[in-house]
């Protein structure tokens, strides 16, 4: 499967690019300058292009980018990315206060406002994924998946279980992202609290 990490050249867009060539999938990382995609690219093993370049051909494309910069990215891309390639869409909007971690303030979470931009089938997950998880190996735990295109979350149920030690999970429509992306909050204040590095697993299921 070819993959484009738009976004690649961040912390967990590299990454995720990593353990996905380490899966055995094509990836080209994508960035605004595709100097510094490809100059990063070579320490995943992929490929790397401008954005744009990177979408075009791609079986899926995972919107790695930061929350703040997701939409104006998605928006930018839309005509790239045409109205048939599955988006994965893995950030959270997140509020830091005094008081810790907040979600977000918009109802709709930033999966569904990028499928309010696109023509293509967008679905969330990874949001219990931090990049310090995924930096040296699989990272532990479950990967959840939300979305309402049943060929393109199949698409995305398979890379997630490339890359966790547990199982990738059906998590139900795309709506559900909402408390996806807000479950990243709560993550992050965990990590701060504990110095750790949280994931999610969940338990009773067959």
């Amino acid at each position: 499967m070819r993959i484009a990490v738009v976004g690649g050249t961040g912390d967990f867009g590299l990454a995720l690019a990593q353990r996905l060539v380490e899966a055995g999938h094509d990836v080209v990382i994508g960035s605004r300058d595709a100097a510094r995609a490809s100059a990063k690219a070579a320490e995943a093993g992929a490929a790397g292009a401008s954005n744009e370049d990177a979408v075009r051909g791609a079986d899926l494309v995972v919107l790695a980018v930061k929350a703040e910069a997701a939409l104006s990215t998605a928006e930018s891309l839309a005509g790239a990315l045409g109205g048939d390639v599955p988006v994965l869409s893995v950030a959270s909007e997140l509020r830091f206060t005094k008081q810790g971690v907040l979600p977000g303030e918009d109802a709709r979470s930033i999966a569904e406002r990028t499928q309010a931009l696109l023509h293509a089938p967008v679905v969330s997950g990874l949001h219990s994924l931090a990049a310090a998880s995924l930096a040296h190996g699989k990272a532990e735990g479950d990967a959840l998946v939300c979305g309402d295109h049943p060929g393109a979350k199949e698409i995305v149920l398979e890379l997630a279980g490339a890359v966790v030690t547990g199982r990738a999970l059906d998590a139900g429509p795309l709506a559900s992202s909402r408390a996806l992306e807000g479950m990243t909050a709560v993550i992050v204040n965990l990590n701060k609290r504990y110095r750790a590095h949280a994931g999610v697993q969940i338990t009773g299921l067959p």
